[in-house]
């Protein structure tokens, strides 16, 4: 038989792609539409993660790709099960978090018959993705999931959505389609580097902003071996921090707005900021000063400043990597009269417990392990109390920040860094949007410390409410016993009353080295600490 001749099932065609580029996990809810793929997953070594919720699937697809460095792989079915996806989906394109997305849908003869479960899905994903494709044939689904993949790996980053109605998934192709090469489209020329390079020998205060791109493009060393190197001074976006550690003395910690103040008065006195890898949002430009800007990223449309380049980090910098720079010993000592760390009090010994000493003691003794924090008052603790010396040491889904993230994202992490002690800082509000993702804690055996930060209340909607209204409305909340719903699912649970036992239940429950709960009482009425606008 001429090899030409052989065929295989679009479906099976779709996951020997995801084994042929090492995908390990696909986290996953199944349905009527999607269940050809689902067939052809049990037979692959690609371990499905059946999460509890749709949106637990995108959030965990995501926490995955931000603590392994690559991309993550959700899978819902049609109609309710897709648009349940559009949390996380958005969560993750805002963030550039690259990111495979499949859906099932009805098939090709139902479509736009408004047939049950029949929606314009691929319209809606449209503006929270990099693409959203409607696969008509099996051939064109094929080549499209081997583009978005190839493109991750030179171009911008961010969630793709390939939406597969289930007579394609079920209709067989050559199998010879899956050994077509394909080109990634982006263009990387690096055009403007002889440009940078003059700028930054002219330089006489330099300095680095990385953004996550630099993670991305799996460009942490090389970024680092400049920086040492040239002894240029580093920023970061929220999301990179720990690409250099935060206790290195080349290190100025976060710039913008929650930014240290050594940080944003070098964006503010420096003659030249070398962005790379990052996006100019509206929090980080409050850190910046009227200075010149070489901007590095592969995305095209969100480059800024006076020198664009399209392109990768990590030929960007072995581009520049021999060069001749001005000495920088002046422009370091005048940054270290300037803090990089928060003057944050933390020695309360109130009952209820502070929220500042609840998290000081929480990552005191979880040193080195991953923090994921979800959204709530905690989050501003935690930026300002972490100290992240590894990248993606602390994760957050900053640009978006959806309360319910931090429980899903937590389980995509462990399954990413098996090896490190994972830890959940969640308030009491975001914990109960996802808490039915204990279930695969519990189900996978995951040893996963979850710190509920419990206050009865949304406590940031809650303070805001007082600053500007009349009254509160609607921010108290009436929660049920977290340690009794974490039993039903055969989870170790504790409650915390006493600021003095946080740091020895968070060690002894990282030590049990299983899925633990730790529920932390604290202060209803500590508001957080709000950001000074930089003029």
């Amino acid at each position: 038989m001429n090899p030409s001749d052989h065929k295989i099932r679009c479906a099976d065609a779709l996951i020997k792609i995801l084994e042929s580029d090492n995908v390990k996990f696909i986290f996953g809810h199944p349905g009527e539409q999607i269940l050809p793929f689902y067939d052809a997953l049990r037979k692959s070594d690609i371990e499905h993660v059946l999460m509890r919720h749709e949106q637990g699937a995108v959030h965990a697809a995501d926490g995955y790709a931000r603590a392994s460095g690559y991309f993550g792989v959700c899978v819902a079915t049609a109609g309710p099960g897709a648009l349940n996806l559009t949390m996380g989906v958005a969560t993750a394109f805002k963030d550039s978090i690259p990111m495979i997305v499949i859906t099932g849908d009805v098939p090709r003869d139902l479509k736009g018959q408004n047939t049950f479960q029949d929606i314009n899905i691929v319209d809606v994903f449209k503006p929270i993705t990099l693409e959203s494709f409607n696969i008509k044939d099996p051939e064109d689904g094929v080549v499209k999931l081997k583009m978005a993949i190839n493109s991750f790996k030179n171009g911008k980053t961010g969630p793709i959505h390939l939406n597969f109605p289930k007579d394609v998934l079920n209709e067989n192709i050559r199998e010879d389609v899956m050994d077509h090469e394909v080109e990634n489209s982006t263009h990387v020329s690096l055009n403007g580097t002889d440009d940078a390079i003059k700028l930054i020998e002219m330089s006489k205060r330099p300095l680095i902003l990385a953004g996550t791109g630099v993670i991305w493009a799996h460009a942490v060393e090389e970024l680092r071996d400049f920086i040492l190197k040239y002894k240029i001074p580093v920023t970061t976006t929220y999301s990179a921090r720990g690409v250099l550690p935060e206790n290195n003395p080349l290190c100025l910690g976060m710039i913008g707005l929650r930014g240290t103040t050594a940080a944003n008065y070098a964006g503010g006195s420096c003659d030249l900021i070398i962005a790379i890898g990052c996006r100019f949002s509206e929090r980080t430009k409050i850190g910046i000063g009227k200075t010149k800007i070489i901007h590095i990223n592969p995305d095209g449309e969100v480059l800024d400043g006076d020198i664009k380049i399209q392109g990768d980090a990590g030929q960007f910098l072995d581009k520049i990597s021999n060069i001749n720079i001005k000495n920088t010993r002046e422009w370091l000592k005048e940054l270290e009269n300037h803090k990089r760390t928060f003057d944050v009090k933390t020695d309360y010994h109130d009952v209820p417990i502070k929220p500042q000493r609840a998290i000081k003691e929480i990552l005191d003794a979880s040193d080195e392990s991953i923090t994921i924090s979800d959204a709530g008052t905690h989050t501003t603790w935690v930026t300002l109390l972490k100290q992240a010396l590894q990248p993606s040491e602390l994760i957050f889904s900053g640009g978006f920040g959806p309360m319910g993230y931090g429980l899903p994202a937590a389980i995509g992490a462990k399954l990413a860094k098996p090896q490190k002690k994972v830890v959940l800082i969640v308030g009491d509000g975001g914990f109960q949007m996802t808490m039915e993702e204990l279930a695969v804690i519990a189900q996978n055996k995951l040893p996963i410390l979850i710190c509920i930060i419990n206050n009865c209340c949304l406590g940031i909607i809650k303070q805001w409410q007082n600053m500007h209204y009349s009254k509160q409305y609607e921010v108290e909340l009436e929660n049920p016993d977290f340690i009794e719903i974490a039993k039903a699912y055969r989870i170790r649970a504790e409650r915390i009353e006493s600021p003095e036992e946080i740091f020895k239940s968070v060690k002894n429950a990282l030590e049990l080295d299983e899925p633990y709960l730790i529920d932390m009482m604290v202060d209803k009425e500590e508001g957080i600490i709000l950001p000074k606008i930089i003029s």
